[in-house]
């Protein structure tokens, strides 16, 4: 729950304003409640207060739809109940009803007026005037199953609750003590150098390893060249590609084809038009002339009228879109000006920028790529058509390697490991469920992004196995010289630390870091390592940090910290973004404390039977 801001007025518009949304989205969706659980009314109390069946349906109804507009699918009652989304649900209501129990014995109540201003102020019950309509509040309120005395009961309820919760969350304040901690660790700043040493930086050049240095880094660093854990998969498989070939697409498809995509293959002449418009015709007369005689430029005229000049772009349009205009601006052989001309915005100047000549591509030419469009479709059918051919032979017993033989899918076996993206594992669906696949799984036809279809099982789980030396002879020669590089980088970057706490300068060493001021932790240096940055935030003046990268060794020196400057609106802004998102943080823990109290406070009482009821009912 959020705390208003500093002088927030409870007004009509914002006590409530989630409440009455979520219900009138309800009712606008035309579910209707009546009839849950038979007779029974409610599915429970809290202290003395009921929770109507109806009012379970509700919420339990509108927390569904929720769920399946976030998975994209249908979710049975079920399939929520296993989310728990009965239990969350349940919790919000007997919290509600805690909250309706507790502002009864406060006496806390909503006077008419105040839910009057509501319901006048809500859009879906006004008419097309913008005023109160009696018959579209009516005809909400029917939708949602509920009389317009329950509605304003409920409206009358919700804004207790709000007075309720405001008193409660009105004390949550950010203290300073949390603030400026907060505050410098977000906005303080550095002033660091970087020496940056690479390769060309040592004295004399790393080799190649011999066969006992190159064996040896392979043993010490063996957990570098393994194959992580995999399993060694059967697939059949059908792709549109496969088809192509066998696949025949007539002439007079294609040409009707063709004649469908005219738009595309038929492209008339085109120009490059910017346009001005004056409130009348001499205005533009003049306008006209001085770009004739060049006293002004086109985008200086814009700029006279306010506008840049992407605001008169037209982009490339024909003969017919400019209408009035066409014949003027199509009369010129090469970029120039053309009007004034009387349209229907008024009075406009063109400037034409560029002729893009009339294109037709002859059927001839196009029928190649129509008929790869056209045969890809097509293939993609056949594929959908035998979907339940292929379907039927896995449900009678057919194995993935019988599949192949008795269709015309293909067979193979894959080495799957999480890295591998070759051939049929280049496909996202396969390596999906090659990752799901478990020993004893049925095998089922599943579809490639492509359209294609497959199929697989498992063969055997593929243990953790180094990759033999010799196939990657070229990839250990070059991490070994890497690393060489960098250990005899750091050595020297060691005496360059040594020589710099001992009194001497960069400059006296002949060096030339790089010099960075002002950073704070969330800077971002190209060409360096993510982890220099933050270490240079664990750094007191004068220290001096090495920092290895992949090739390179940085030498980090830090000159000074600054503390935040309050008077930046940078860092003012900050700091009144964590003072909110505290009291945000405070607020919610401060309700969601009392509301905890006041639940254990009253007895709670659950009518299982009508909740079931309700259950079964979806």
């Amino acid at each position: 729950m959020s705390k208003p801001r500093s002088g927030q007025k409870l007004s009509a518009k914002n006590i409530g304003a989630g409440f009455l949304m979520a219900l009138l989205a309800l009712s606008l969706l035309g579910f209707g409640v009546e009839g849950f659980g038979g007779g029974a009314r409610s599915i429970g109390s809290v202290g003395g207060r009921d929770i109507s069946t109806n009012e379970y349906a509700r919420a339990l109804q509108n927390e569904l739809r929720v769920l399946q507009s976030q998975t994209g699918q249908t979710i049975t009652m079920e399939q929520a109940r296993l989310f728990g989304l009965d239990q969350m649900v349940l919790e919000q209501l007997v919290t509600t009803a805690a909250l309706d129990s507790e502002a009864d014995r406060l006496g806390v109540s909503a006077g008419d007026e105040t839910v009057q201003r509501e319901i006048l102020q809500i859009s879906a019950f006004q008419g097309l005037g913008g005023q109160f309509d009696r018959e579209a509040y009516r005809f909400a309120l029917q939708n949602a199953g509920l009389n317009e005395s329950e509605f304003e009961d409920s409206i009358r309820e919700d804004v207790a609750r709000s007075i309720l919760q405001l008193a409660v969350i009105s004390a949550a304040r950010s203290p300073d003590a949390l603030i400026t901690p907060l505050l410098n660790h977000q906005a303080q700043t550095r002033d660091y150098s970087v020496l940056t040493l690479a390769s060309d930086n040592l004295e004399t050049p790393v080799g190649m390893p011999g066969d006992a240095e190159l064996q040896a880094f392979y043993d010490a660093n063996i957990d570098n060249y393994t194959l992580p854990e995999g399993k060694r998969i059967r697939y059949a498989w059908l792709t549109p590609d496969m088809l192509i070939d066998t696949v025949e697409i007539e002439e007079s498809v294609l040409r009707d084809a063709y004649e469908a995509r005219a738009s595309e293959f038929r492209q008339p002449e085109r120009r490059l038009v910017e346009r001005l418009v004056f409130a009348d015709m001499q205005q533009a007369e003049d306008a006209f002339a001085r770009l004739s005689s060049g006293d002004i430029s086109f985008v200086d005229l814009a700029a006279e009228r306010g506008l840049s000049i992407e605001d008169t772009d037209m982009g490339d349009v024909t003969r017919a879109q400019l209408g009035t205009a066409g014949d003027a601006v199509f009369a010129l052989t090469e970029p120039g000006f053309a009007g004034p001309v009387e349209t229907s915005l008024g009075a406009a100047v063109y400037q034409m920028n560029a002729i893009l000549a009339a294109r037709e591509t002859p059927f001839e030419d196009a029928a190649p790529q129509l008929r790869e469009e056209l045969v890809a479709d097509r293939a993609r059918r056949i594929l959908s058509d035998d979907l339940d051919l292929f379907e039927d032979l896995l449900a009678g017993g057919a194995t993935v390697a019988e599949l192949a033989t008795e269709t015309d899918m293909r067979s193979g076996e894959i080495d799957w490991r999480r890295d591998e993206t070759s051939g049929i594992a280049a496909y996202e669906s396969f390596r999906s469920a090659a990752r799901e696949l478990q020993d004893g799984d049925f095998p089922e036809i599943r579809i490639l992004d492509d359209g294609g279809l497959f199929a697989l099982e498992l063969i055997e789980d593929l243990p953790p196995s180094p990759r033999p030396l010799d196939d990657i002879r070229t990839q250990v020669a070059g991490d070994w010289r890497r690393a060489q590089i960098v250990e005899r980088l750091r050595l020297q970057a060691e005496d360059i630390a040594d020589a710099l706490r001992n009194g001497s300068d960069f400059a006296a060493l002949e060096l030339a870091p790089e010099r960075f001021e002002g950073m704070t932790r969330t800077d971002f240096l190209p060409d360096l390592p993510r982890d220099l940055v933050s270490t240079a935030f664990d750094m007191t003046p004068d220290d001096l940090r090495i920092v290895d990268g992949s090739d390179r060794v940085y030498l980090v020196q830090l000159h000074d910290i600054a503390d935040p400057d309050l008077l930046l609106d940078d860092v003012a802004n900050l700091r009144d973004a964590l003072t909110e998102q505290l009291e945000q943080s405070i607020a919610q823990d401060l309700f969601g404390y009392f509301s905890s109290a006041l639940r254990q406070s009253q007895p709670i009482q659950f009518n299982q039977q009508v909740i079931d009821a309700v259950h079964a009912n979806f």
